[in-house]
């Protein structure tokens, strides 16, 4: 499989015309490298899972559930009461998780 550089800059398509097969062969194998280049997370902005966001702030509101909605016990998902397929020995369940 080839790998295309997308950012690279194109031709115009009236140099391309001029080009011989030979040129064309020649110029690919010089300009593709063996390995594949791997973008690499910079040390300082990588974070780690698990990672200590004592001091960071919530920027998500939280909404309390409302009285016509409910929780499925199988995806954990707040959902309507029309999403409500199954309500037997205390268990909710949605739906999609039915």
């Amino acid at each position: 499989m080839a790998i295309t550089d997308y950012d690279a800059p194109r031709r115009p398509a009236v140099e391309l015309e001029d080009d011989s097969l030979e040129e064309l062969k020649a110029r690919r194998t010089a300009t593709q490298s063996p390995t594949a280049d791997l973008d690499e997370p910079e040390g300082e902005d990588f974070e780690l899972p698990g990672a200590d966001l004592s001091d960071e702030e919530l920027t998500v509101s939280v909404v309390p559930m409302r009285a016509d909605e409910f929780r499925c016990d199988s995806c954990f998902l707040v959902h309507h009461r029309s999403q409500l397929a199954v309500q037997s020995a205390g268990r909710r369940l949605c739906r999609d998780c039915a």
